[in-house]
């Protein structure tokens, strides 16, 4: 867990750096406020990150994409060659010098 963490926070962060930002004020300011008895502040920061949480999960949604298309195989040579094949070597055994 302890080392999950980091990792997690730092790829959030990379890939959605503002809505992660908001995210993290929300909570924070949802804590503040529950526990010093604010509610004005929990409410903001609930709603805060709540909104923020919403625009990320938006946004993963439309960048998904709607029907997976199969990729298309693009060859370079064709299979078979149109020329005749080589013969096969022969390898001749050479008596060594006397």
């Amino acid at each position: 867990m302890n080392v999950i963490l980091p990792r997690f926070l730092k790829s959030s962060y990379r890939k959605e750096p503002i809505v992660s930002l908001l995210i993290t004020m929300g909570v924070v300011d949802a804590l503040i406020g529950g526990l010093d008895d604010s509610w004005s502040l929990f409410t903001f920061g609930l709603v805060t990150a709540g909104v923020s949480l919403g625009v990320k999960l938006w946004r993963i949604q439309q960048s998904r994409p709607i029907a997976e298309e199969e990729p298309v195989v693009q060859h370079y040579l064709p299979s078979r060659s149109s020329s005749t094949t080589l013969p096969m070597l022969s390898v001749t055994k050479k008596k060594p010098p006397q």
